[in-house]
């Protein structure tokens, strides 16, 4: 295992060093393909701004920066989200923001938090520091999802759960078929599915309620959140934020396009609002 991540640490090196091409962008809602330049003024008018990744593609996270770089180079006042980082994490992303980290120890404090390799991200954190972008931790100690996963969300007690409130397994049926996908590869059909359907929630939770926890006390800004395709689809995040949002919130969901997974075949405006197409 240790020796797949070094290669693939090599060759997300080496990706990120070539010349990102310009993105393009399947508007869901009329069918359009627009530059990212021509987005851009749209994003600008969303509170919450997901671009959903799979972790060991470099192509996503290439896009994903190209995406905060346009909107911080268009004057807009943004923070990017992280599912990568727990809460308790915060105290370093912002002294990693602010310059007061070298980089080998934010590295190790990274490596703490997300079990991929530091190289695909790296681009991302660097352009935040240089360009004082906040950084949000948005998620939960994993010891809270494997508790929740084996026992349900009614076995943790009241300051494990902290600001997360009435987690269920209750999810649109595109979401659920995702959901029962991921059973089936992770639990191989053993274990309670309804426990690991609600530690799903719980990321998807936790991630929407500590964004809104910042626009509460930022009400100019958009935050960009990174997470996984999975997380970032209509039916996870953005549904939260729906429903835990005290007024309407424009948000954007925004899913790099996968051949024969997200494509424009199987993807529609009940999944995001817009693909980002070309990418490998």
């Amino acid at each position: 295992m240790r020796s797949a991540l070094i290669a693939f640490a090599v060759l997300v090196a080496a990706a990120l060093a070539g010349a990102a091409p310009d993105l393009t962008l399947l508007d869901l809602a009329d069918g359009r393909t627009l530059t990212l330049a021509e987005a851009v003024p749209l994003l600008r008018q969303q509170r919450i701004v997901l671009v959903g990744e799979e972790h060991t593609n470099p192509d996503h996270h290439r896009a994903q920066l190209q995406v905060i770089r346009a909107l911080a180079d268009a004057g807009a006042k943004i923070a990017i989200g992280l599912e990568m980082f727990r809460r308790e994490s915060q105290p370093a992303l912002d002294r990693w923001v602010a310059g007061e980290l070298s980089a080998n120890a934010f590295e190790q404090v990274y490596a703490a938090n997300w079990g991929y390799p530091w190289p695909a991200y790296r681009a991302i954190f660097e352009f935040a520091r240089d360009r004082r972008i906040p950084m949000i931790a948005l998620n939960v100690p994993p010891d809270i999802t494997r508790q929740v996963a084996r026992n349900g969300f009614q076995s943790l007690s009241e300051s494990q759960r902290g600001a997360l409130s009435d987690v269920t397994c209750s999810v649109d049926e595109e979401y659920m078929r995702y959901i029962r996908q991921v059973f089936g590869a992770h639990a191989h059909g053993h274990g309670n599915f309804t426990f690991f359907c609600e530690a799903q929630m719980i990321w998807d939770t936790a991630m929407a309620v500590h964004a809104l926890d910042y626009l509460r006390a930022r009400p100019d800004d958009t935050v960009v959140i990174l997470t996984g395709v999975g997380h970032a689809q209509k039916g996870a995040v953005p549904r939260q934020l729906r429903l835990r949002a005290t007024a309407p919130l424009p948000v954007a969901a925004l899913l790099p396009e996968i051949p024969g997974r997200l494509d424009r075949r199987t993807t529609d405006l009940q999944d995001a609002d817009y693909l980002i197409t070309g990418l490998k």
